[in-house]
């Protein structure tokens, strides 16, 4: 089956561009103009694919709405692409912090948007076929139910979280520039920089907490992973 796209955006003009342009491609597509329409949907079975969201609704901000998102059990693996009028960092970083996988200013390109859709589409295809369960000391790593644990405490992590600590992982020992993993982990670098690596980074390193020195920073340089700082008690 198709992928569903859920459209959030309270411009309906824009919402029938990008479905029309989207359904040409082959997807499926949901509309919401409001972000407690947006919950529901998100949260009906079957759950969508992916989310295009406004940060600026009438009812509650976008940011609110990826927030709860990301924070339940039943849509948190779900990716979010920002699509917003906000053009600073600081809007790129919190979009970012709070779990987006892809942030997209307006005025935009449908095509650019199409492929960045697509781009994120593919790394979650991709996680969820290679079917791989990894073990470093503390760590374990379900690549199949994108599961993390440390020692016997599950870990949550986002989507994004979840392919930048695989992509780490399965190159342990090798230091990972942050181009390296601008396109491996986002595949596509466009107007994202590297500081988003950072952020992840940083995120990722506070939800694994006293395991995080398993990521070592090469300053000037990238991360690397290193399953020996993790070996067990």
């Amino acid at each position: 089956m198709t992928a569903q796209i859920l459209i959030v955006d309270d411009e309906s003009d824009l919402v029938s561009t990008v479905a029309y342009n989207l359904e040409r491609e082959g997807f499926r597509t949901a509309t919401a103009g409001t972000g407690e329409a947006a919950l529901k949907l998100a949260n009906a079975n079957p759950t969508p694919d992916l989310v295009v969201l406004d940060l600026m609704l009438p009812d509650i901000p976008g940011t609110e709405v990826c927030r709860r998102l990301k924070q339940s059990d039943a849509t948190r693996d779900i990716p979010v692409l920002m699509l917003t009028a906000k053009a600073d960092q600081v809007d790129r970083v919190v979009g970012f912090e709070l779990g987006a996988d892809d942030y997209v200013t307006k005025p935009f390109s449908v095509r650019e948007l199409t492929l960045r859709v697509k781009a994120i589409l593919r790394r979650t295809e991709a996680t969820t076929d290679s079917g791989t369960r990894l073990r470093f000391g503390r760590l374990q790593i379900d690549v199949d139910g994108h599961r993390v644990w440390i020692d016997d405490a599950e870990i949550s992590l986002t989507a994004l979280e979840f392919r930048l600590l695989l992509a780490l992982a399965q190159r342990k020992g090798r230091v990972q520039t942050r181009d390296a993993l601008l396109a491996d982990v986002w595949e596509m670098n466009g107007e994202i920089t590297t500081r988003t690596v950072d952020t992840h980074v940083r995120r990722l390193r506070k939800k694994l907490g006293d395991a995080a020195e398993c990521i070592e920073t090469l300053r000037g340089v990238g991360y690397r992973f290193r399953p020996e700082s993790i070996a067990g008690a």
